[in-house]
């Protein structure tokens, strides 16, 4: 389903609620090159959206409508511009340098590049060895039911070309958005590429991530999209941009 695309433009979607002490990291660690950078405001309490703005004067701001990682993303999508779209972190974790791996991966013919941390190059500061299981566990699962290959199934650094917002049909709250991105996009017949990323610890703040709450998430949307039928794309959400 690849069509190649020269020069694309790139945005970068990063969710946040309350980083405004880990933005200043997060954002110099962008390329210089890319496009546009859209922060989705979880009705932060901090300096979060002000930090930015400060940070990045041509910064777009999407208050965020719902609650979660996945309501953010959606929301964050929609209202990207540019042809690739890319998904990092604000808490540090993700390291905006290896964008230029993800977007390399697109250009030369992928659909849908997603980050592992158990290529080689790829590791984390970050990843206890419960949740290391857990996630071993649940990418087998979903390679048996999907006949995929992944590495890393429940990692939230990845890039994709906008034009397949469509058939990705996104739809769930919570961290389990990067489980259903993947698996979608493998019943889409894309062309997906697994990208070596290292993760690193949280810098400040403590993270909205548990992991068996979201575990079971996780598993409940794996078992659930096997037997979901195929509809038409949906349409996409509405977008609030903040003043």
């Amino acid at each position: 389903m690849s069509t190649t695309v020269h020069n694309p433009t790139v945005s970068v979607v990063v969710p946040a609620m309350n980083e405004a002490a880990n933005l200043p990291h997060v954002f110099a660690t962008l390329p210089t090159w890319i496009d546009e950078v859209i922060l989705v405001d979880g009705r932060s309490v901090d300096d979060t959206v002000a930090v930015a703005r400060r940070l990045r004067p041509d910064l777009r701001v999407v208050v965020q409508s719902g609650k979660g990682k996945g309501n953010a993303l959606i929301e964050g999508f929609a209202a990207a511009r540019g042809d690739i779209i890319v998904m990092i972190d604000a808490d540090g974790s993700t390291d905006g340098k290896e964008i230029a791996a993800f977007v390399r991966a697109l250009v030369e013919g992928a659909d849908f590049a997603k980050g592992s941390r158990y290529l080689p190059g790829g590791g984390s500061d970050d990843i206890s060895p419960v949740r290391s299981m857990g996630n071993r566990v649940l990418t087998g699962l979903t390679n048996l039911l999907y006949g995929t290959r992944y590495s890393d199934l429940c990692y939230g650094y990845n890039a994709f070309w906008a034009r397949h917002l469509g058939v990705l049909q996104l739809d769930c709250d919570g961290f389990e958005i990067e489980t259903l991105m993947n698996i979608r996009a493998a019943q889409a017949g894309l062309l997906i590429q697994e990208v070596a990323s290292h993760e690193h610890s949280r810098l400040h703040g403590e993270s909205n991530l548990h992991a068996v709450r979201d575990g079971w998430r996780v598993l409940k949307t794996i078992m659930r999209e096997r037997f979901r039928p195929v509809a038409a794309p949906a349409a996409a959400p509405e977008v609030v941009l903040a003043k």
